[in-house]
């Protein structure tokens, strides 16, 4: 017979003397305060400057302070029902790059989901950058929205800052092929339909009083950030009035930056498209044309929440299919339509989701 005492089923107690428990509390101390001079040395500070707010002798206080709470419940509210996040990966590299070099920061946002297009570190970044620089807002893609929605939208932005609604050009050829249709007259012109630009006149002539004003020498830099797809390459190609970047459907055409002189006196830097940090929802990395690399619910999810917000007789209209009442039915009737199926004639909706993901970025 074995006998077990008492004492020996007790844990061991956690507890520690006071001494201890100050003396480790004393070492926190004597390391934050190492890492903090540290810092220091090196010019790094984690210090944000308060906001002094709105003060108490200023006219109509309480308009102002009323008027910024009701936006910051719109902010919040349309975040929450669109299922976006705001973390995104810190605008490193090239945009830091073209940053430093312009003096006018163009963001091109996607007039379908202008806020789901903005980053608030880069727009940070800019504001806080030494050497005033100006940050301009451009709403591309006004012929994908209705146009009461791009006015709301033209009203809401512009009350933060400057903001045109702009519809790139569409199949501009490129300088080559310019000259030479010069160069030939009598040749059969026109077959390429070059759809003009709306309000490209008004953004080159915002750029061109920008120049005016200021009082430094040379060409003023403009550069052009944003994240992909919103048109980056086809506001510059607008501006100029020809093919100097290579835009596409596809997401990275862009990957490095280009200087394009749209005038004399403006010189405009193209760069690559914003990347998405990983921690943001599937749902919001899927809209950022990321279809591919996502799981097959996430896809089906930023699916379901694009047609939320469109009108299902044009969507039937635009595909060729028949009423339906959710997003699968409608993936299982475009899937049948275009043939996508997988075995045992099963409807492949994954890949309907990603065409219709791919037509929605392009």
């Amino acid at each position: 017979m074995t006998v077990v005492f008492v004492s020996e089923l007790k844990k061991a107690s956690k507890r520690l003397t006071c001494a201890k428990r100050y003396k480790i509390q004393r070492k926190i101390r004597e390391h934050n305060r190492k890492l903090r001079k540290e810092a220091k040395k090196k010019g790094v500070t984690k210090r944000v400057k308060k906001d002094p707010g709105v003060p108490n002798d200023a006219p109509f206080k309480e308009d102002v302070l009323r008027e910024a709470e009701q936006r910051r419940i719109q902010v919040r509210s349309f975040s929450a029902s669109r299922k976006l996040s705001s973390v995104y990966v810190a605008p490193i590299g090239h945009h830091i790059c073209v940053i430093n070099a312009s003096e006018v920061i163009i963001e091109v946002l996607d007039a379908r989901d202008p806020l789901g297009c903005r980053c608030p570190q880069l727009e940070e970044a800019v504001l806080k950058h030494e050497g005033n620089k100006k940050l301009l807002m451009v709403l591309n893609k006004i012929d994908c929205a209705p146009k009461e929605n791009v006015k709301k939208w033209l009203n809401y932005l512009q009350r933060e800052f400057p903001t045109v609604a702009f519809k790139a050009s569409t199949h501009l050829q490129d300088k080559t092929a310019q000259d030479k249709k010069r160069k030939e007259p009598n040749r059969t012109l026109g077959l390429i339909s070059e759809a003009p630009s709306f309000r490209g006149s008004c953004l080159l002539e915002l750029l061109q009083d920008y120049a005016r004003k200021r009082q430094t020498e040379g060409p003023l830099r403009v550069g052009v950030v944003g994240f992909p797809n919103v048109g980056k390459s086809s506001v510059i190609n607008s501006l100029k009035g020809s093919r100097v970047c290579n835009a596409g459907v596809l997401r990275g055409v862009t990957k490095c930056m280009q200087e394009v002189h749209i005038a004399k006196n403006i010189k405009v830097i193209d760069s690559p498209g914003i990347l998405a940090s990983p921690s943001n929802p599937g749902v919001a990395l899927a809209l950022r044309s990321l279809p591919s690399t996502h799981k097959q619910d996430d896809v089906l999810d930023a699916v379901r929440d694009l047609l939320k917000h469109c009108n299902n007789q044009q969507v039937m209209l635009q595909y060729n299919v028949p009423a339906f009442k959710n997003s699968l039915e409608f993936l299982t009737l475009l899937a049948k339509k275009r043939s996508l199926l997988q075995k045992g004639g099963v409807p492949n909706t994954r890949q309907a989701a990603e065409i219709f993901l791919c037509d929605w970025t392009g």
